[in-house]
């Protein structure tokens, strides 16, 4: 079985991308951040004569998650689906979370929030929202032990994810804070599938579209796959596809594919 993530930067500018890699690569299920469009607005038909099914959580001009599955799948919108909503408050209002059960696997779509700026308002909402993933996340695992989270996180967890980490303490997702978040939704038990294959540096998944970045490789990797222990076990292979980087007018983000048996 093979998933990929994908943030698409809207679905609607990078549709001929996005429906060419999948008949170059027909994965089971992909899942794609920043679709940027309504629900009823999503392309669905040109994924449909490819033979896939949509599933769609998005709101007008910003944010916005699908799956994109080859099969009929039971989801699960935001985190109100697992969660009471006085837990969840005001979190859902950005539609940033899908999950959907694939055989005896659960896999949660993300788009975690930039943050904008260290100590900026947006930045405290980010971390709010990855406290609540723990909570969300912990909750899964309890009905769904095979669980992959994937997704742009917005986050490079540690030196070796980055180009270059000089100035990483002030600089929006790497700083420490935004790290310990993370590594606290991760001490629930899930291990980063690409460092399973990839433990090397030189590696990334996003390239500002300023300053040449993608042609001087000057990166990050921010597109992760987290996946549960047993289901890390059945990790065999996890890959950056570059190629669609490359295409006109393409996204700021490669895609990332994983595989298990």
């Amino acid at each position: 079985m093979q998933v990929a993530t994908w943030n698409v930067n809207s679905i609607r500018s990078r549709l001929d991308h996005v429906t060419g890699w999948l008949k170059d690569h027909p994965v089971d299920l992909l899942c794609l951040q920043e679709t940027k469009v309504v629900d009823d607005g999503f392309p669905k038909d040109p994924f449909q004569e490819l033979g896939y099914q949509c599933y769609v959580y998005g709101q007008k001009s910003y944010n916005g998650v699908a799956l994109i599955s080859r099969e009929q799948i039971p989801v699960h919108l935001g985190f109100g689906a697992i969660l009471e909503a006085e837990i969840v408050g005001d979190l859902d209002d950005q539609k940033r979370v899908i999950a959907g059960i694939v055989g005896d696997i659960c896999v949660v779509n993300l788009y975690v929030p930039n943050g904008s700026s260290v100590g900026s308002d947006k930045y405290d909402y980010k971390l709010r929202w990855l406290a609540l993933l723990k909570q969300y996340l912990a909750a899964l695992l309890d009905k769904h032990p095979y669980l992959n989270v994937c997704g742009d996180f917005n986050i490079a967890l540690e030196d070796i994810d980055i180009y270059n980490p000089e100035g990483k303490e002030k600089h929006i997702m790497s700083s420490p804070v935004e790290r310990q978040a993370l590594q606290d939704v991760l001490s629930l038990g899930f291990k980063d599938a690409f460092r399973k294959f990839h433990p090397e540096g030189d590696h990334y998944s996003w390239w500002d579209y300023r300053a040449a970045s993608f042609r001087r490789n000057l990166g990050w990797r921010i597109d992760h796959h987290y996946l549960s222990p047993p289901l890390y076990d059945r990790a065999t292979a996890c890959a950056i596809d570059v190629e669609p980087r490359k295409l006109e007018k393409p996204s700021d983000h490669a895609p990332v594919i994983v595989e298990y048996e």
